[in-house]
């Protein structure tokens, strides 16, 4: 099979889909990659590397969308990407597609095979495609958190940590899986007073067992949302429902009622956000405010550490895209169901009954293509 390595073109999105080591690895089962010139560059991964490696160049994107079967990236292909997408070509990157009604219909229209890391399972019912870069954002929304408190950047001038005497800001964290605990690492090493919310008691307690009285576990209600947002110098939104749109937990009545310079920061931007003031923003222009409440909103938050970022991803995503390779998207869904959870879009069909949902698109059984 041909592999396809387009450069990224979002907004100040570094990340590159395929390292050189996972392109020698793709070669090493005897396919061929194409690398677009100038992919990795950013992130000190050179057009030699990757020609050592064993890949081919291409001047522009055009060449590799069309020479290949596969296409690897990493963020959601933009429209004019799209537009190069042809039916039955594979396309294997982040989607997020339940908030985004126009990347879904233009990946109908396509014909592609689109498969999206975020709804890939594994085996103990993880996402482990999407889990390197929640730990990446999880670990930056507290970094971002703090410098959106400096009254330089609309904040309310407070220092997350506190010093002696005066006391930490209080930082919240809603929901206790991957991105709310490498948050909630990164708060309670800087010294923030934390409360963490979930409604899973279980894991409430696992960390409470970890972190003990450093912290606050409270179980998610409407009410004690309300309570902890509207005392929260600080609030990491941090929720996940795989594949479909984030729930909307605080609501505008509860941002119009905290305090002025305080920050949101909602990592679950990608699928829609989890604050009904919300509104996706990027690198260049990070935050906004509603009602005297600091939004940062970026949707590709990992992009901005993108070498440790597409190393760890790549970790995650190469054993999928060799199998894909060597087997053929069919064979390789039909051999794996956490793999077969990926596929979104198949031959102008909504495929992830989430997505279907959220769009309100005909659902079609993965297993009735696979026949």
């Amino acid at each position: 099979m041909r592999i396809g390595l387009p450069k990224e073109i979002k907004n100040h999105e570094y990340r590159v889909g395929l390292t050189p080591a996972s392109v020698r690895e793709l070669c090493a089962h005897g396919h061929q990659v194409l690398v677009q010139s100038g992919a990795g560059a950013a992130i000190g991964l050179s057009d030699a590397q990757y020609q050592a490696a064993g890949a081919q160049l291409a001047s522009n994107a055009a060449e590799v969308f069309e020479q290949s079967d596969m296409i690897v990236k990493v963020k959601e292909p933009q429209p004019q990407e799209c537009a190069m997408l042809r039916a039955g070509q594979i396309l294997y990157t982040y989607l997020h597609l339940a908030p985004d009604p126009e990347q879904t219909d233009a990946l109908i229209r396509s014909g592609a095979i689109c498969i999206a890391y975020e709804t890939i399972t594994g085996p103990g019912g993880g996402l482990p495609l999407l889990a390197p870069m929640s730990e990446v954002a999880g670990r930056m929304s507290i970094q971002a958190g703090a410098a959106h408190l400096e009254k330089s950047k609309g904040g309310m001038g407070v220092l997350l940590g506190g010093v002696p005497g005066v006391p930490a800001a209080h930082c919240v964290i809603l929901g206790a899986g991957v991105v709310g605990t490498h948050a909630l690492q990164m708060a309670v090493g800087m010294g923030a007073q934390v409360t963490v919310l979930d409604k899973n008691v279980d894991r409430l307690r696992q960390l409470d067992l970890i972190f003990g009285n450093r912290i606050q576990t409270v179980y998610s209600t409407v009410d004690s949302v309300e309570q902890a947002v509207l005392d929260a110098d600080l609030v990491i939104g941090g929720v996940l429902i795989p594949g479909a749109a984030a729930p909307k937990l605080v609501t505008r009545a509860m941002v119009a009622q905290m305090k002025k310079g305080a920050v949101l920061v909602d990592v679950a931007i990608d699928q829609g956000g989890c604050f009904e003031t919300s509104h996706a923003t990027t690198h260049a222009e990070p935050t906004f405010m509603v009602d005297g409440v600091v939004h940062y909103c970026v949707a590709n938050m990992p992009g901005a550490v993108a070498r440790t970022s597409t190393f760890a991803l790549n970790n995650a995503t190469i054993g999928h895209a060799v199998a894909l390779a060597d087997k053929g998207w069919k064979q390789a869904l039909k051999d794996n169901p956490h793999l077969k959870n990926g596929l979104n879009v198949a031959a102008g069909k909504v495929t992830y009954e989430a997505v279907a949902q959220a769009l309100n698109h005909p659902y079609v059984a993965v297993d009735s293509l696979l026949a």
